[in-house]
């Protein structure tokens, strides 16, 4: 199905050029005149993307901005900013009101097209990491309810929770705190394998009583955690069928992540590579976009020397896409760290 684009410009050369660009290029386009009317029709057509000029009569670019932005309908809809105004302010304006993107006119093809297919892609990606976080929350939620009158154990920073030789009998849910898992290769090399925080499960091993867990786990920082054994999540999955297809997918979504991640991992360069596991490592409550993890720990998960990570990420902090100190990294411009290639 092709993608529907509402293009918002009061010029109207300049509206069916760029409208028949983009049609060209497989896309729906609808076009509105100005902001009032491509504000009526977003609402009536939910356009998978806004391109939208700045000045125009009626309601101006930042207008309709700020409109779509209060719509719950409408918010998520990514919105490209289109204007011959180059002046840092106005682009910095934009930006802080929340728009995805800016393009200056005059501009050539290929760089419109490509900030359309980049934010579409970025869309994309976010529906579907929705679709997994909801069934995760289904099982999540069944699983909240075993955990209420469960006890609570707690680990000081560095303490080891389990072994690779231990016998895996329990999965871990985290109240609060940091945990890594990890594994040594052949020389001794520390290789981390996940990071979980506040509200994460991490265990997942076979069902079998008998088999030992895959990988090591350890407690970044104080950590309070609750166990949940196998046998309890074979109940649930035996008595909820709903659960149990859910759970299943989840498993599923996790080996095609993984699988994923080693394509990336050998194919892609060191600053895509940081670029995508800063994404990962972000807290799920993003209010406040800052990661804890030492050089070595990063440097360790994406399998690189620490010395080439420092060298990444000091390319990113002098892009202004992120901070650093020696324990956290701030995001400071998330749409350009999606959009690093």
């Amino acid at each position: 199905m092709k993608k529907k684009i509402l293009l918002i410009e009061d010029d109207a050369i300049v509206r069916e050029n760029t409208a028949e660009i983009l049609r060209l290029a497989n896309y729906q386009v609808q076009t509105a005149e100005n902001g009032k009317v491509g504000i009526e029709m977003a609402s009536l057509q939910r356009p998978d993307l806004i391109i939208c000029d700045i000045l125009m009569p009626v309601l101006d670019g930042f207008g309709v901005l700020q409109i779509v932005l209060r719509n719950e309908e409408l918010k998520r809809i990514p919105f490209i900013f289109m204007s011959a105004k180059t002046d840092h302010s106005d682009l910095r304006k934009g930006m802080d009101l929340g728009a995805s993107d800016y393009i200056t006119k005059p501009f050539e093809e290929s760089e419109l097209l490509s900030a359309v297919e980049t934010r579409l892609k970025l869309r994309e990606s976010f529906e579907e990491e929705n679709k997994q976080n909801s069934k995760k929350e289904v099982i999540y939620n069944d699983l909240k309810k075993y955990l209420q009158n469960k006890p609570v154990f707690s680990y000081t920073r560095g303490s080891t929770i389990y072994s690779q030789d231990n016998l895996g009998k329990d999965l871990f849910y985290i109240i609060n705190g940091k945990v890594k898992t990890y594994k040594f290769n052949d020389q001794g090399k520390e290789l981390i394998t996940g990071f979980y925080n506040d509200g994460d499960y991490f265990g997942f091993t076979s069902f079998s009583e008998n088999k030992t867990y895959n990988e090591n786990a350890q407690s970044v920082k104080q950590t309070k955690l609750i166990k949940l054994a196998k046998s309890e999540v074979l109940f649930l999955i035996n008595q909820n069928p709903d659960f149990s297809g859910n759970f299943m997918e989840v498993l599923i979504s996790s080996l095609e992540a993984m699988k994923e991640h080693l394509i990336h991992m050998a194919y892609d360069s060191v600053r895509k590579k940081t670029a995508d596991c800063l994404q990962e490592l972000l807290p799920a409550e993003n209010r406040d976009p800052v990661i804890e993890i030492s050089r070595t720990d990063l440097a360790s998960l994406l399998g690189i020397a620490k010395e080439t990570l420092i060298r990444t990420l000091k390319e990113l902090k002098e892009e202004k896409i992120i901070e650093t100190s020696k324990k956290f990294i701030r995001i400071l411009d998330l749409n350009k760290l999606k959009a690093i290639k």
